[in-house]
């Protein structure tokens, strides 16, 4: 085994760990804690389908680091993301959030105002491939976010990347499925999830870097 695989110089994501890493990162909106409790009250364990804190402010660096004036988020739930995203944004820029539920965008929606950021945000309630199909064709994305069906991560690259600019960044969330994509036996999400990890890492049009943050965070850097 090479120093580069020794498996001795990981750290395991303790609690302590993810606060010690939190503590050290770029602060949450303050209207991001109050969004989460919300999340909490309304949605029970159901909450889960929030990125993690930690990727909060990963995902606002990342839409930086590529100068975004221009963002696509499948899969926007309450809204927590979507400000993770639009704080990165460049002055003018804009992110398109596409979503199905009306209950959890209205709650968005709220989030977005209180944040500051409701005039970065073009909300469309739909099925999020439709509305990605339904785009023209020269729209072109700087920054893209999925965090939606994981039966439609395969649809939703289709989709994506040819709108999305060279050097542009595309992030798939729960990569990993709480470990299920180690295990061959289990299917539904898990194996689909599976041959797309498969699909994504081998597609020549994207350079792929997947990271075990939360539960698993791919990035895709187009060519």
């Amino acid at each position: 085994m090479t120093e580069a695989h020794d498996r001795s110089l990981r750290i395991s994501p303790t609690p302590e760990v993810v606060d010690y890493v939190l503590t050290h990162s770029l602060p949450a909106h303050p209207a991001q804690a109050a969004l989460a409790a919300r999340t909490r009250r309304q949605y029970g364990g159901l909450a889960r389908m929030q990125i993690a804190p930690e990727q909060g402010g990963l995902l606002t660096v990342l839409v930086r680091l590529v100068r975004a004036t221009h963002a696509v988020e499948v899969g926007t739930f309450t809204g927590y993301s979507s400000i993770s995203i639009a704080r990165g944004l460049e002055p003018g820029g804009r992110l398109l959030c596409l979503d199905i539920s009306e209950r959890a965008t209205d709650i968005a929606r709220e989030a977005w105002q209180e944040a500051g950021l409701a005039d970065r945000v073009d909300l469309r309630l739909g099925p999020a491939a439709d509305t990605l199909r339904a785009l023209p064709p020269d729209e072109q994305f700087d920054f893209c976010f999925v965090d939606a069906d994981k039966a439609g991560y395969p649809g939703y690259l289709d989709e994506l990347l040819p709108r999305t600019r060279a050097g542009g960044l595309l992030a798939f969330d729960n990569v990993l499925l709480g470990g299920e994509v180690l295990d061959p036996r289990s299917q539904g999400d898990a194996a689909v999830m599976r041959a797309f990890n498969d699909q994504l890492a081998a597609d020549p049009r994207v350079d792929v870097a997947m990271i075990p943050v939360a539960d698993g965070l791919t990035l895709a850097v187009k060519r």
